[in-house]
């Protein structure tokens, strides 16, 4: 009889379970506790078993977690210095926790679920992720504690609701699973205009918390990566059972956004004690220089100005001088989008 195949887990249920276990533990847990019990990862784990693809989703997991701004701490366990597999991870709760002074009613917390469903695009999505999974994690506790996360209770139990992918998504994923080609819709940053793609899909992947698709497209005879958020109008497929992609296509999609990542570095200024310090400076990679600025990788020189962007006057870019004018015609386009006239105040 053949083995039950076990339901996909969505990478946003996996990332807000990982959250939740990690808040509910003082002593922290191992990468081995973690993989063996959290929502997401037991699914796939193999007791005893080869689990290197696994803990290199959760090492990429850790650090999109850090990215939404999630103090995620690594506290070595006294005489195994260096020893990566006694390594346990904790969220200090402390350190995540809404202030004092901010509650939400049941009704208020089911608008800020709804508003998160609507407001999915825009210059402030990171935003509205980073603030969803923070409220979404503070906003509940499991009297059992840590003796409900070894069956899994205590992360089940919060599962949410919210699936904030591009509509994209599904059908691509389809795709993939039928092993066919696919024709799209796709605007580049600065265009206006959209342009039709026709692509093998290789793998759907996550990378700095936004889906993509590393896919073959055939008018270039070349592999390339599309940002799902760009991906305009209706997927269409065709030529099915003819494209079948290479089992590693997913990792080595990863690889090759992580090699551009490890390249590509941005200067920034940022306002002493402001939420982009906080922020910012927990991204993974991030470094300071000799004159306490803030280095970060990036991928996307596009994505990248979004991101600083929403954080307004806290952030000034030095270099590369790219990413600074991205940054600025955004801040200048929102400018003008809330700049009432006076002709157009009396149209009003």
């Amino acid at each position: 009889m053949p083995a039950t195949r076990s339901p996909r887990v969505p990478a946003e249920e996996r990332l807000f379970s990982l959250v939740l276990a990690l808040l509910s533990t003082e002593s922290g847990l191992t990468k081995g506790e973690i993989l063996a019990n959290v929502q997401g990862y037991r699914q796939r784990y193999t007791p005893g078993g080869d689990n290197a693809s696994l803990e290199r989703q959760f090492e990429r997991d850790k650090d999109d977690v850090r990215e939404l701004g999630v103090p995620l701490e690594t506290i070595e366990t006294p005489g195994a210095t260096g020893n990566n597999q006694t390594l346990r991870y904790r969220i200090p709760k402390g350190e995540y926790d809404l202030p004092e002074d901010v509650r939400f009613t049941p009704d208020e917390s089911a608008l800020l679920s709804l508003a998160a469903m609507a407001w999915r695009e825009g210059a402030l999505s990171a935003d509205s992720r980073r603030a969803l999974l923070k409220l979404r994690s503070v906003g509940g506790t499991d009297d059992d504690g840590e003796d409900a996360l070894a069956d899994g209770r205590a992360v089940d139990a919060y599962a949410p609701r919210l699936r904030a992918r591009d509509a994209a998504f599904e059908p691509l994923r389809a795709a993939l699973d039928r092993a066919a080609a696919v024709r799209f819709d796709y605007i580049t940053p600065g265009s206006t205009k959209a342009r039709t793609r026709q692509v093998a899909p290789l793998a759907l992947v996550q990378h700095g918390g936004r889906w993509m698709l590393a896919a073959h497209e055939f008018a270039t005879d070349s592999d390339k990566n599309y940002l799902l958020s760009r991906v305009v109008g209706p997927v269409s497929t065709y030529e099915v059972g003819q494209h079948e992609a290479p089992a590693d296509a997913g990792e080595r999609a990863l690889a090759e956004l992580d090699r551009v990542w490890a390249n590509r570095t941005a200067t920034i200024q940022v306002a002493t004690g402001s939420d982009a310090e906080r922020r910012l400076a927990r991204r993974r990679g991030t470094t300071t220089d000799a004159d306490g600025r803030l280095v970060l990788h990036f991928v996307d020189p596009q994505i990248l100005a979004e991101e600083l962007a929403a954080f307004g006057p806290e952030v000034r870019v030095v270099e590369p001088s790219a990413v600074r004018d991205l940054v600025c015609a955004r801040l200048e386009r929102l400018v003008q989008d809330h700049d009432d006239t006076p002709g157009e105040a009396a149209r009003g």
